[in-house]
């Protein structure tokens, strides 16, 4: 049986430059430095070099031909364009949810709960969206590896954010937030 070669790092990598973030880099990381008119940060660098080992161990682990290489790319390209966005919102959302963690009303820990069930949401929609897109192109075998591959980046990351996460409290609790 052949395993998923995911360097331990990528998820922890990924999940600190996600949670370290501030809301103004998390907000230009897709748009090229030199057209904002400055350096890019290292956090943008940090991010962007996260987003190319993530293309990379795809690539190491999808075992394409030429031919579906040529096809799979570009549209690889688009699908993670739009997780991308659906990732910085979820990065907003957690960072949010820190600062705020141990003084929730009810209508914030609704508001939270929504939000998270939204973007959970979305990122099916994207999936339901390329599924078809991407069986166009290869093998619905590989079709089936792709999204085991991108399911288990995701739930690598996922993993680590719930550990640094702590567990919601009301305002003026004395509950313990964490597992």
């Amino acid at each position: 049986m052949k395993c998923l070669r995911i360097p331990v790092t990528v998820a922890a990598v990924a999940c600190c430059i996600a949670l370290a973030m501030p809301a103004r880099a998390q907000n230009q990381s897709s748009a090229p430095a030199k057209a904002q008119g400055h350096a890019p940060t290292q956090k943008q660098l940090d991010i962007k070099a996260a987003r190319a080992e993530r293309k990379a161990i795809v690539g190491q682990n999808m075992d394409l031909t030429p031919a579906e290489a040529k096809a799979f790319w570009p549209l690889y390209d688009q699908y993670e364009a739009k997780m991308d966005k659906i990732e910085d919102r979820h990065i907003r959302e957690v960072r949010d949810f820190a600062r705020h963690y141990a003084s929730l009303t009810e209508a914030d820990a609704k508001q939270k709960l929504d939000e998270t069930v939204a973007i959970a949401q979305a990122r099916i929609d994207v999936q339901r969206a390329f599924i078809p897109k991407f069986r166009a192109v290869m093998p619905q075998v590989k079709v089936t590896r792709f999204f085991q591959i991108d399911n288990k980046l995701h739930a690598l990351v996922q993993c680590q954010i719930a550990q640094m996460v702590p567990l919601a409290r009301s305002a003026g609790s004395s509950e313990s937030g964490d597992l």
